[in-house]
């Protein structure tokens, strides 16, 4: 058989496996013993043998510590008040350009990104303050839903991000380059934002109300005080691993345990408080790291069958240009997109994306945060776009309405994802700042 009609195959069986729900990293394993009994010729105990190998040292590697670490920060946040203090704390600044507050959900996002790692977290920790007070003050709608769904995929790609650590710990790419990586390209697509929400805003004043509050001193000075919170967090966070003090891991274990004093602080930190959040960060974790496993077993499958191998010389053949492979791919990650999570796209693709960019001579640190803004674009797109799924239960719309609510912001998106393709060093100038300041 080729490489296509075994990955062909190998696709159907995955398809047919989820179709009958099971759970993706069942599906994974189940697909991968099919392929290595049936198309190669292994005997199960073989099998067993290798794939029990493949994932204990899956699930052993120390950069998924991470993980659970950072989830349950972003647990934490959810549950205290500190998301709301960062609302009120943006307002007053917000308001100086034009579309006034909406901005909020625009910055909230951004800074909020910068202590979670997880998109629908963001999503819904910041929607959940913001969508009724922008609401409550005759905001646009549309405006407002549709800029929190884009910025809430923001909490993919502005790190700490877990698809990020997924991804790195795939690719054997350093996690601490490529969150640096995820920085100028997060709030690139931030300004492609809060620019198209000012041109709305300047073309139609009535879309944002003016704002009753002036920035006054004291205004500003309660506005610091309400951004402290995240401040230090963001600083803790990111600045001991770029100073080189911490390794990620380290990092959010500062940074939990950081959290856990600013709760403490603030008298939020009940048992009630710690265990939802234990339970969740539990149960999130749970699911990534069984993914990754799984995905690690696929990954060896596809390469006994040589998939990779064959597919990569089949492109190669092919001879694309650089630009068209980055076509090729995008187009092929939208479409994903439709219908998987970040984190499931990132472990079923790379087996076979990998080493054709390799290949292509395209860094793999660029294409780590390439493959995020791709994935971002899934987060609001039907029929599988989770973000959508959030701002639904939370606006009561229907998941259409919030799509096309967000469409304007998947073609931003598109923009910065173009951009990227066309300045490569908008991603790569701040790792490289950091090997050169070693």
């Amino acid at each position: 058989m080729s490489s296509v009609e075994v990955a062909l195959a190998v696709l159907v069986m995955l398809v047919a496996a989820l179709g009958f729900g099971v759970w993706i990293f069942i599906a994974l394993l189940l697909v991968s013993v099919a392929s290595l009994v049936f198309m190669l010729d292994f005997t199960f105990l073989k099998t067993g043998v290798i794939n029990s190998t493949i994932i204990l040292r899956a699930s052993s590697a120390w950069e998924l510590s991470a993980i659970p670490l950072f989830v349950w920060m972003g647990e934490l946040i959810f549950r205290t008040d500190i998301a709301r203090r960062l609302f009120n704390g943006l307002a007053p600044i917000a308001n100086l350009a034009p579309g006034r507050m909406l901005h909020t959900n625009i910055m909230g996002c951004t800074l909020f990104a910068a202590v979670c790692g997880s998109s629908a977290a963001t999503t819904a920790t910041v929607g959940k303050i913001t969508i009724k007070e922008l609401k409550s003050r005759g905001y646009d709608e549309t405006l407002a839903i549709g800029s929190l769904a884009g910025a809430g995929s923001l909490g993919l790609l502005i790190p700490p991000s877990i698809v990020m650590i997924v991804y790195g710990v795939l690719a054997e790419v350093s996690v601490a380059k490529l969150f640096a990586a995820g920085i100028l390209p997060g709030l690139l697509i931030a300004g492609l934002y809060s620019g198209y929400v000012m041109l709305r805003a300047a073309a139609n004043p009535a879309l944002a109300p003016a704002a009753k509050v002036r920035l006054t001193l004291p205004v500003l000075g309660r506005s610091m005080v309400d951004l402290l919170p995240v401040g230090i967090l963001v600083v803790l966070v990111l600045g001991s691993i770029y100073s080189g003090i911490a390794t990620p891991t380290e990092a959010a274990a500062v940074g939990v345990f950081a959290t856990l004093v600013l709760t403490g602080v603030q008298k939020q930190l009940s048992w009630t408080v710690l265990y939802d959040s234990l339970y969740g960060a539990i149960k999130l974790s749970a699911v990534i790291c069984s993914l990754l496993a799984a995905a690690a077993v696929l990954s060896t499958t596809m390469g006994y069958l040589r998939v990779p191998q064959q597919t990569s010389e089949m492109i190669a053949r092919l001879d694309l240009g650089h630009y068209q492979l980055i076509l090729v791919l995008a187009v092929f990650y939208i479409i994903l997109g439709l219908f998987l999570d970040g984190v499931s796209i990132t472990v079923m693709s790379l087996p076979i994306t990998l080493p054709l960019i390799v290949a292509a001579g395209i860094d793999p640190l660029w294409f780590g945060v390439f493959l995020v803004v791709m994935i971002e674009l899934g987060q609001i797109t039907p029929p599988i776009g989770f973000n959508l799924f959030i701002l639904q239960r939370l606006t009561d719309k229907s998941i259409l309405t919030v799509a096309w609510y967000a469409f304007p912001f998947f073609v931003l998106m598109c923009i910065g994802a173009a951009l990227l393709a066309a300045f490569p060093q908008i991603a790569l100038w701040l790792p490289e700042l950091m090997t050169a300041a070693k």
